[in-house]
């Protein structure tokens, strides 16, 4: 038992924190004040810092790109006010030379009355490539129908007659027929086929309708463009040319506004550049490039998994055209686009629980030292609060102010549960 008492005392002697009597304190309103402003300041300060412990740290950094021979899926949605979707065919072509002509599929047209308000919804068409083609045939045969046309009859090409083509039976043979002359289909009223056909009455039926287009296509990861513009796209002579007859393509008006473009998966709460972007053809026929310069970007999240996009950059360039065959002078809107051969990789890390720890202790250690220093300067002298501080007070800031409250807590404690014991209220 002395055994005992003896270590006890010993280990009396390293409390930092001697207690006073009870007789000898004294409680004010002041210290009562600074008790609950310091509480209020507290719970603000370490709500602020636990909100900054549980969001994930996200470190930058920068690697060599590798991701080669993937699709990259372009998302895009764009209305065109003043042009119709007839007249309106979307490509891509890459620096490989693969082509992507007239594209239908997960690409879909959506027609717009003056006011911008849908007319009709589109339908998904499930056939890459076909669409036209189906719609051709179906004309043709209506007109078989209606007529009593002869299967096997020749009709003229109007002057474009080849070894290829000796007969023009429909509207697309005359148009195929002239393409490989070269010259240009001005009026399709003076073509019988077409008249039949309906295609010379479809040029004025939908001339004050918008169109909006939306979807995704999917090319080969490397450089390229792809466009959307006016009139019959083809390739003759392993060249991708629009073919414009019998419309005038200074008439062609591609304001346009872009609701939305981006690269690879989409993200919520990415930001992508051109959203929103509204461009106005201002002198007629316009040529709208947007050229493009793509980033991957690579996320991992604190559990592991990850998850790849891209990030872009753009610069916006527009001229205006003259009738022309070529891309180079062709109006509509076209984005070149190119790979940076970096890549960006974000990594979320979670913050050490040690640093959130020391940094409550800090925030509840300073707090009661400040506000303390501002009850002494209320309550002493100035030289009284220097002899006290210096003697008792541990520095501003200090882990030691923490470490005494809590001993005071364990002390208080400990004097009440003694109290009632020996008042016979706790066995």
């Amino acid at each position: 038992m002395l055994i005992s008492d003896s270590l006890l005392d010993k280990i009396r002697r390293f409390d930092a924190y001697p207690k006073t009597l009870e007789d000898f304190r004294v409680k004010t309103y002041g210290g009562a004040s600074v008790t609950i402003i310091s509480g209020i300041i507290i719970i603000a300060l370490f709500v602020s810092e636990l909100s900054y412990y549980l969001t994930p740290e996200v470190n930058e950094e920068l690697l060599v790109d590798v991701s080669k021979g993937e699709k990259l899926r372009i998302n895009v949605d764009i209305v065109f006010p003043k042009l119709s979707c007839p007249f309106l065919s979307v490509d891509a072509i890459d620096v490989s030379g693969e082509q992507h002509i007239n594209i239908v599929n997960n690409i879909y047209k959506r027609r717009l009355n003056e006011k911008g308000e849908p007319i009709q919804d589109p339908e998904k068409d499930e056939h890459v490539g076909k669409k036209e083609a189906k719609e051709a045939k179906e004309r043709f045969i209506k007109a078989i129908n209606q007529e009593k046309l002869n299967p096997n009859r020749c009709e003229s090409c109007y002057g474009a007659e080849s070894e290829k083509w000796r007969c023009c039976n429909t509207c697309e043979d005359v148009r195929a027929a002239y393409n490989d002359k070269g010259w240009a289909l001005k009026d399709l009223n003076s073509i019988v086929q077409c008249k039949r056909e309906g295609l010379s009455k479809s040029i004025t039926e939908f001339d004050k309708e918008g169109c909006q287009i939306f979807g995704f296509v999917e090319v080969s990861r490397v450089g390229g463009n792809f466009h959307i513009a006016p009139g019959r796209s083809l390739t003759k002579h392993h060249v991708h040319v629009h073919d414009l007859s019998p419309h005038d393509s200074s008439q062609m008006n591609v304001t346009h506004k872009i609701r939305h473009l981006s690269f690879g998966r989409n993200i919520p709460g990415k930001t992508n550049p051109m959203d929103g972007t509204y461009q106005v053809a201002e002198e007629g026929s316009m040529m709208f490039q947007y050229y493009i310069k793509i980033v991957p970007t690579l996320f991992v999240r604190s559990d592991g998994s990850s998850l790849q996009t891209n990030q872009f950059a753009v610069t916006r360039h527009k001229k205006q055209t003259q009738e022309s065959l070529s891309d180079s002078g062709l109006p509509g809107v076209f984005f070149i686009y190119e790979f940076a051969p970096i890549m960006v990789k974000y990594t979320e890390r979670q913050k050490s629980f040690m640093h959130f720890a020391t940094s409550v202790c800090a925030i509840i250690g300073g707090v009661f030292t400040g506000c303390l220093n501002i009850l002494q300067l209320m309550l002493f002298s100035e030289e009284e609060v220097f002899k006290h501080c210096a003697c008792r007070m541990p520095p501003k800031g200090s882990p030691c102010l923490f470490a005494g409250m809590i001993d005071s807590m364990i002390y208080h404690s400990v004097r009440a549960i003694k109290k009632k014991i020996e008042l016979g209220k706790v066995s």
